[in-house]
């Protein structure tokens, strides 16, 4: 009986040990899973952070033009357009509701020269917030491929 008791108690501990070593490895792989919006903090972060670049586009001499005459409500639009497509675009829960990116900027001319100025602006945004460099590379990067679509002008 007692060759019996050690080898349930072997098993039972092996079981134990097994279940220990899976449950951390799902908490591993669960740290590992995070998006990169949830990584960058979630919704208030991207609104935080699209208020910010809103504000440097708007007052920049270069690219404050694309900002006159817009009422307060065109520019609340804007900026929630900006945040639900930043949302969707980081992995986050949001849908994006307004046109495509090419639709929304032809006609507007904007140079290769403008979009340098703006992703300036966007990197001197993450900074501000202390977005770590790996997490502001795959924004840089999710954005990036819109340039195409935005870019008119090679002025």
């Amino acid at each position: 009986m007692k060759r019996n008791n050690n080898k349930i108690l072997k098993y039972f501990s092996l079981t134990v040990f097994a279940l220990v070593i899976f449950s951390a490895s799902s908490v591993f792989a669960q740290q590992k899973e995070k998006t990169l919006y949830e990584r960058l903090g979630g919704y208030d972060a991207l609104a935080a952070v699209t208020d910010d670049f809103a504000a440097r586009l708007a007052t920049d001499k270069k690219l404050g033009k694309y900002f006159v005459g817009l009422s307060d409500d065109s520019m609340k639009k804007l900026r929630q357009h900006v945040i639900d497509f930043l949302c969707l675009a980081t992995g986050g829960p949001c849908a994006y509701t307004g046109r495509d990116m090419k639709l929304v900027h032809t006609g507007l001319e904007i140079t290769k020269e403008e979009w340098d100025i703006s992703v300036k602006h966007l990197i001197a945004t993450l900074d501000k917030f202390k977005v770590p460099e790996k997490e502001k590379n795959e924004v840089l990067a999710a954005i990036g491929g819109l340039e195409k679509d935005i870019v008119e002008s090679k002025k």
